[in-house]
């Protein structure tokens, strides 16, 4: 099942991961990512221990293609897996079990990770990564535009049931964490989740305590006059 796109943002340094698959609530266990550190991704037949272990060896320092190695060594379920990763220095680590259900397989470019298993083709997962590339908007709405290529492409050849979205800047928690569970249109209602994000959430979140500040900015009067400046109400 599934297919995801992880991303670095060579100018910011934020990470992304974005998902799309026809299993419920697909955003709680396959997508990890922590700013400063790294964006993975396991899927297929998931093992969540994979972001457990992998994301701690990754906060301390170890290539992701160690770290890729080192788990699937650990796991006798591995040819039943699909794991991708990418570290906050761009470097990419991708595995696709042998058992896993076509099509599966992954693509990469500078930046930018795409794996899927479970799809209609290859397709799925290269106009994902073109899509990106070639989309304009702030990151979470590049992610957007990618999977919104994949399913038009052919997407989970099940169909469609859930997908979740997650963008890290320089915290260990995320500038955007959205999900849509169970759904059936689960790309559009996330899209209208960004949306509404942009009208509050998005100014807020800029005021909280983070590594560049430990205490934030807790003045409402300065919090309020931001939102009121910046907001974009949904369209």
């Amino acid at each position: 099942m599934t297919w995801s796109i992880l991303v670095r943002d060579p100018v910011t340094g934020a990470l992304g991961a974005a998902v799309a698959t026809r299993f419920f609530a697909v955003g709680a266990l396959c997508i990890h990512v922590e700013g400063g550190v790294a964006a993975l991704a396991t899927q297929a037949l998931i093992n969540p221990m994979y972001a457990v272990h992998g994301m701690a060896r990754l906060r301390a320092g170890e290539a992701p293609d160690a770290v890729t190695t080192a788990l699937l060594a650990g796991d006798a379920g591995r040819a039943h897996r699909q794991l991708h990763l990418i570290d906050a220095a761009g470097r990419i680590a991708q595995h696709t079990g042998a058992d896993c259900v076509t099509w599966c397989g992954s693509v990469r470019e500078q930046d930018v990770s795409v794996a899927g298993n479970m799809l209609t083709g290859p397709r799925v997962v290269e106009a994902t990564l073109a899509a990106f590339q070639h989309a304009t908007g702030n990151l979470a709405e590049r992610l957007l535009t990618a999977l919104e290529a994949g399913e038009a492409a052919g997407g989970d050849k099940r169909g469609k049931q859930s997908a979740a979205l997650k963008v890290c800047t320089a915290d260990p928690y995320p500038d955007l964490d959205i999900r849509t569970d169970d759904h059936p249109d689960p790309l559009a209602e996330l899209r209208r989740l960004h949306r509404v994000s942009l009208e509050r959430f998005a100014v807020f979140r800029r005021f909280l305590p983070g590594t560049d500040s430990p205490c934030g900015v807790f003045d409402r009067t300065v919090i309020d006059a931001a939102v009121a400046r910046e907001g974009r109400p949904p369209t």
